[in-house]
């Protein structure tokens, strides 16, 4: 996951999507938001780039985001879901 430290989490406003650009792919998280809370749908990862710890980096980068924005997380999608079990650190950042 270290290796993607350096790429920067775009939050695309106009579409709903917090982007991550990895060796020429976009993966990203799409979400909605209500007030200070991001309602996160929806995780996608292009085949190219699965196995490779980007979907776990962008996460981490997203509950970043949100928690220096001073809002919280509504997990709807199951791979954050499943992610945040394995990281129960992230649990502040749930509304």
């Amino acid at each position: 996951m270290s290796s993607y430290t350096e790429i920067e989490l775009i939050n695309n406003e106009p579409i709903h999507n917090f982007e991550l650009h990895v060796e020429g792919h976009r993966a990203f998280v799409d979400y909605l938001k209500k007030k200070d809370k991001y309602y996160l749908i929806h995780t996608e990862v292009p085949e190219e780039l699965e196995g490779k710890g980007v979907a776990s980096a962008m996460v981490e980068k997203v509950f970043q985001y949100i928690e220096q924005h001073n809002s919280k997380v509504v997990p709807l999608c199951v791979y954050i879901q499943s992610f945040l079990k394995r990281h129960p650190e992230w649990n502040r950042v749930i509304a």
